[in-house]
C-alpha cells in the first residue's frame, strides 16, 4: 500500500510578483522562505509552517480577474470576529475589499474577502471548523 498524498504547496503565476509578495506579507503574514531571483519564483509560508504548506508565486502570469459570481478563493482563518472586521477595514482603505464582512450559517462563519494585486480573492474567516477560530 502506498502512502496517502500530502498537500504541500499551491502555486500561482502572477503579473506583478513584487506587489503580490508584499500583499501576502502585509495581509496574510506570509514570509519568503525561498527565492530564485533569476526566475522570479518565491516560496512563501506562515512562520512555523515552512515544512508543511508553501505558497509559491511565479512571475510572468496573465493575471486573474474574477467575475462577480466566481467565488474561487483561498481561505485564511482568524482568531476573532474583531480580526475579520480589522482586516476588512484595512482592505477597504487599500481599495481591495471585495466581500464586506458577513455572517453565514456553520460551517462558513463570519468572513470577508479581499482581492490580491493579481485579481485572486482571499477570504478571512472566523468560526469555521478550521484554524484558530474553530469550534
Amino acid at each position: 500500500m502506498g502512502m496517502q498524498p500530502v498537500f504541500t504547496h499551491m502555486a500561482l503565476h502572477v503579473r506583478d510578483i513584487n506587489a503580490c509578495v508584499r500583499f501576502y506579507a502585509e495581509f496574510c503574514g506570509l514570509q519568503t522562505v525561498e527565492c530564485r531571483e533569476a526566475d522570479q519564483v518565491y516560496w512563501l509560508a506562515e512562520p512555523g509552517r515552512e515544512k508543511e504548506l508553501i505558497f509559491v508565486l511565479i512571475a510572468g502570469g496573465k493575471g486573474r480577474d474574477q467575475a462577480p459570481n466566481d467565488y474561487s478563493h483561498m481561505g485564511f482563518a482568524l482568531a476573532s470576529r474583531d480580526e475579520v472586521e480589522a482586516i476588512a477595514k484595512k482592505a477597504e482603505e487599500a481599495g481591495c475589499l471585495v466581500w464586506k464582512p458577513v455572517d453565514e450559517p456553520y460551517p462558513v462563519g463570519y468572513y470577508c474577502g479581499i482581492r490580491d494585486p493579481d485579481g485572486n480573492i482571499i477570504e478571512f474567516s472566523y468560526g469555521q471548523p478550521l484554524g484558530p477560530g474553530a469550534n
